[in-house]
């Protein structure tokens, strides 16, 4: 008998896997929704007591804690707990790039996902971002998948292997959830954990701490260095991914060719965009950067003067790293939501700070663009929120609407998004 913890998108998206295999499970949740019993009771399955000694294996949501009481005991009672993505590749065999870093991970894989589709290779986008790999896993006729790996999910893979594994960067990130930063580093790193010298490491040479990690693997390494522009940068680790995989599924691919390509491929929404203008301002959203070294290549990648719009549910991101950055770049800084008082205070002494007090999201937002629009000399107003979202949207691409919502609402000339 397996146990679903957890339901949300991936508790939902295991379900609906088990249940086109027929196999047997129940599942437990804290506190379901409606909407997540309703499917679930529709799928055919039952609310059952987490009893330990029960289960042989249990498939945990991301956001339950790795150290959660009850998973430990239904641990120490003899389970497997792993989690969804463990549970498509051991079922399915599916080839895999896995992406990981601090930053960068969803555009480089929607482009990675892109250009193996360009190759003549039906690939799928998955994981971290929408759909779950395991909605997409067992597809008729599905090549192979691109997976979006957080640190959540990274925490349960056991015997994941994929065939390409990317990894972009080691920052400061979840310290909430992981406790410390070592803790979170060793998590990421369990992506290169089951590597074989038939499978590619592409990584940022660049990265210490991640050149260090690539230099113990037994895979075949591809290093990349940065580019000056995020998404450039998110390109070229792409490109030698889709590339390594292609050659391993026996397709021809140039990775120099496919870094170019991936060049011209439309921006992710909410991850680095001129979204427009306002009197020759630059609107630019990076709704997507909630970690420190996404945030610092946006603030270094945005025109200056810069009008910094910061603020959500901080993660326990590490300011001090953007003092110089801020000090350098920044006119002001516009600070929003739960946690704007304290990345107010953080900042103060770098930059003009401002305190947007209003408490719905997409108010605080307009207020946010309009005051930074009205700020002289500057160059661009940047969304760049170093917080994640859950206190006023429900998640970054939510957050990212509002804000081009409220570039309308200001009078902007929005751009359609290349």
């Amino acid at each position: 008998m397996i146990l679903v913890y957890g339901l949300g998108r991936s508790g939902r998206g295991v379900l609906r896997f088990l249940a086109r295999r027929g196999e047997a499970a129940c599942f437990y949740d804290d506190r379901p929704t409606p909407a997540d019993l309703a499917e679930a009771h529709a799928l055919g399955f039952e609310f059952c007591d987490p009893e330990p000694g029960r289960f042989a294996t249990v498939v945990a949501a991301p956001g339950v804690p790795i150290d959660h009481p009850r998973l430990e005991a239904l641990a120490a009672g003899g389970a497997e707990v792993i989690g969804e993505v463990e549970l498509a590749w051991r079922t399915t065999g599916l080839p895999l790039v896995g992406v990981t870093g601090t930053a960068g991970k969803t555009t480089t894989t929607v482009f990675a996902a892109r250009l193996l589709q360009e190759l003549g290779l039906s690939a799928e986008a998955a994981g971290n971002i929408d759909p779950p790999l395991v909605e997409v896993a067992d597809r008729p006729g599905l090549e192979a998948a691109v997976v979006e790996l957080s640190s959540f999910q990274l925490e349960r893979v056991r015997a994941f292997r994929p065939r390409v594994a990317v990894l972009l960067n080691l920052g400061t990130d979840h310290l909430d959830r992981h406790g410390s930063l070592e803790r979170y580093h060793a998590a990421k790193l369990r992506l290169l954990a089951n590597l074989t010298a038939e499978d590619a490491l592409v990584y940022n040479e660049a990265d210490p701490r991640v050149r260090a990690a690539a230099e113990a693997s037994a895979a075949e390494r591809l290093p990349f260095r940065p580019a000056a522009v995020p998404r450039a940068t998110n390109a070229r680790a792409a490109a030698l991914a889709a590339a390594a995989l292609a050659r391993r599924l026996g397709r021809a691919a140039d990775p120099d060719e496919l870094e170019r390509r991936a060049r011209e491929l439309p921006a992710v929404p909410g991850r680095f965009e001129t979204i427009g203008r306002v009197r020759g301002v630059e609107v630019i959203d990076d709704s997507i950067a909630t970690r420190t070294e996404a945030v610092a290549a946006a603030l270094a990648a945005a025109p200056a003067p810069v009008a910094w719009i910061v603020g959500g549910e901080d993660k326990g991101a590490d300011t001090a790293a953007l003092a110089d950055l801020v000090r350098a770049r920044v006119a002001r800084v516009l600070a929003i939501g739960r946690d704007g008082p304290r990345f107010a205070r953080a900042f103060a002494a770098y930059a003009p700070v401002t305190l947007i007090e209003e408490p719905e999201g997409a108010r605080a937002l307009e207020e946010a663009l309009a005051l930074g629009l009205q700020t002289p000399g500057v160059a661009s107003v940047l969304l760049a929120p170093l917080a994640a979202s859950f206190d006023q949207f429900a998640d970054y691409k939510d957050r990212s609407r509002a804000f081009r919502a409220a570039l309308r609402r200001v009078g902007g000339e929005a751009w359609t998004a290349s």
